[in-house]
């Protein structure tokens, strides 16, 4: 095992098994001077676990700048470890500024690597991950939820979404409105006693949670499969009108057809019916 040198370790936690902890991050947690948490009570229950007490100090969206601005002299003369609620730090969670900083200053930063529920949820799919990407939560309204499945659809690599529980079947709906066929998977409570993965397409998936109510209960993260036929996901024509009749107003059909085939690889006869049918 490697000295422990001052700067800031980058420490993941378990997501949800307590055994999942890695001997190198209890080394490091042990024989740090002070734990940068998200939410220190929550981050005592695991310090507990371990045996280990630290100086715990909070550090979240709010106060992110006044903790660096007041921990400067700790982060270059001793050493901190930085973690979140559960998983590795910086995902969803605080800690860029702190990170900006150290390195803006020189400070040492390194990575304790171990749990990832991006990468347990893509394990778990049972699809192609070869190429993905995360983005982040599912936005809380429903506009910028259609937007973003409406990009999602489109992506040629999986991607990978964290879902809250009361936006969890919003979310399939969306994403049965927009891309029906697709294959996902949503994975809940990764790692945990009542672990389940739930796979199919999203009304399917949607069936089977809702079986039972304590299916909507706990953490989801959602895995959707890339696109891979030309014309897979743009089925549904009422989705795109408006910005499909913005277009017609400033080209002519034929102009359009072909932007739209372009982009899309859409066949041209089917675009041509759909532009048809919204000037109706």
């Amino acid at each position: 095992m490697e000295n422990i040198i001052n700067g800031l370790s980058i420490v993941a936690t378990p997501i949800g098994n307590l055994d999942d902890i890695t001997y190198r991050a209890v080394k490091v947690i042990g024989e740090c001077d002070i734990v940068i948490c998200e939410n220190p009570k929550h981050s005592l229950k695991l310090l507990n676990k371990l045996g280990i007490k630290k100086k715990l100090i909070a550090l979240h969206d709010y106060n992110e700048h006044k903790i660096i601005d007041q921990i400067k002299p700790l982060l270059r003369n001793k050493n901190c470890v930085l973690i979140s609620d559960a998983g590795s730090p910086l995902i969803s969670d605080p800690g860029y500024n702190l990170v900006q900083y150290c390195i803006a200053n020189n400070i040492r930063v390194t990575s304790v690597p171990g749990p990832s529920s991006i990468i347990s949820s893509l394990q778990l799919s049972g699809l192609s991950i070869s190429e993905f990407a995360f983005f982040g939560f599912v936005p809380k309204s429903k506009k910028k939820m259609e937007d973003l499945c409406k990009n999602i659809s489109q992506k040629k690599s999986t991607c990978v979404l964290f879902v809250s529980s009361h936006k969890l079947i919003d979310f399939l709906d969306c994403l049965e409105n927009i891309m029906a066929k697709r294959s996902v998977s949503i994975c809940k409570e990764l790692t945990k006693v009542n672990e389940f993965v739930f796979r199919g397409t999203p009304i399917n998936v949607k069936n089977k949670i809702l079986e039972d109510k304590e299916n909507i209960k706990g953490e989801f993260v959602a895995v959707i499969d890339r696109q891979t036929s030309k014309n897979q996901d743009f089925d549904n024509i009422d989705l795109y009108s408006k910005e499909l009749k913005k277009m017609t107003t400033k080209f002519s059909l034929t102009d359009v057809v072909e932007i739209v085939h372009k982009f899309t690889k859409i066949n041209k006869n089917k675009i041509y019916k759909w532009l048809l049918k919204l000037k109706k």
